[in-house]
């Protein structure tokens, strides 16, 4: 009976740690459900053309979002009219790299690492993104959520202030906030609070001093792939992780597949991913994860050693990205949000 309160309290950390970039992330996709029309979002990020999937890559390399976080940008995107090959490049390039993790990088790590990390996290998001275009679900995508009607009868009004009952700014951020703190937190609440239970179960179990125990060479990337897939830790957080691994052995190319593999996988993007794009779509975006991290590990440590650089420098001991009592209100904030989300609409 030990093991209860102990997923318990791991689940509350997670999600702790996590929810303020969730909430961040409904935020992220209120504004661009009320800012960016999805007529600009179908014609960018839409269709099943590799255009669309490195559009997507782009935009969510330096966006600072993790893994849970991501999640609402990305749903929000997909129902603005987004392809399946776009929001699953989207998902992969967002948590893995940031700007605020890239600057982490280069103070704990090193120059190159910080160059590698954002390309790395380009390459495995396009390749996932085009395998999901290459091989489509079977059944039907969900359609896109319809467009809103303006007062001046078009949809997604950009008119500019030409009719006078056209939205204004503090409407259209109100609805905004209304479908992303609404709507999308109802859609995808409980899958998310069910993936912050998994990753609980899994940080509960696995012991901490487990990749401690492998130094370096082929096996250290199965290892630290195994613990990070499942493992809730954005990427920020990785990064002082990975250079302590660093210290005590592991080589740069086993620290590229935690840094990769840790902040873009974990239960929560796993139970959604399946709710909202598909078996296949995340088998494929999992399995691109795996690939290009094992790939692009063993090119890493050839190049670090056809360099002659030693990537084991000194390490700061990084602190905390927001306090502690932020995540906690953080977290109340979102369980709240999710029992509103739960509860019966009253009304037609």
């Amino acid at each position: 009976m030990d093991v209860i309160p102990a997923v318990a309290v791991e689940s509350w950390r997670v999600l702790v740690e996590a929810a303020p970039y969730v909430l961040f992330g409904f935020f992220v996709a209120g504004l661009l459900k009320a800012f960016v029309p999805d007529s600009f979002m179908a014609a960018h990020l839409g269709g099943n053309g590799l255009g669309s999937v490195v559009k997507a890559a782009l935009l969510g390399v330096p966006l600072p979002l993790c893994s849970c976080g991501v999640l609402p940008a990305a749903l929000g995107l997909r129902r603005q009219g987004a392809g399946r090959g776009a929001a699953t490049a989207f998902m992969i390039a967002t948590p893995e790299t940031g700007v605020d993790s890239m600057a982490v990088t280069w103070a704990l790590i090193d120059p190159l690492m910080t160059v590698i990390r954002p390309v790395a996290a380009l390459v495995t998001a396009v390749s996932a993104g085009w395998l999901v275009n290459v091989f489509p679900e079977k059944e039907p995508a969900p359609p896109p959520l319809a467009a809103p009607v303006a007062s001046c009868g078009c949809q997604d009004c950009g008119c500019g202030g030409n009719d006078p009952a056209a939205p204004t700014f503090a409407a259209r951020f109100r609805s905004g906030m209304a479908f992303a703190f609404g709507e999308m937190i109802g859609d995808i609440g409980r899958w998310l609070l069910l993936g912050v239970v998994v990753a609980g179960v899994i940080g509960a179990a696995v012991p901490d001093d487990l990749l401690s125990s492998f130094a370096g060479g082929p096996l250290s990337y199965l290892v630290m792939l195994g613990v990070a897939l499942p493992l809730y830790v954005c990427a920020t957080a990785s990064t002082p992780i990975a250079a302590s691994l660093l210290l005590k052995g592991i080589s740069p190319g086993a620290a590229l597949v935690f840094l990769l593999a840790g902040p873009a996988t974990n239960g929560a993007t796993v139970t959604v991913m399946l709710k909202t794009l598909g078996r296949r779509a995340t088998a494929l975006y999992l399995a691109s994860i795996v690939t290009c991290s094992l790939g692009l590990a063993f090119v890493v440590d050839r190049l670090y050693a056809a360099l002659g650089l030693d990537i084991r420098a000194a390490v700061a001991e990084a602190g905390e990205t927001l306090p502690h009592w932020a995540g906690v209100a953080s977290a109340l904030v979102l369980l709240g949000l999710v029992a509103r989300g739960l509860l019966p609409r009253r009304g037609g």
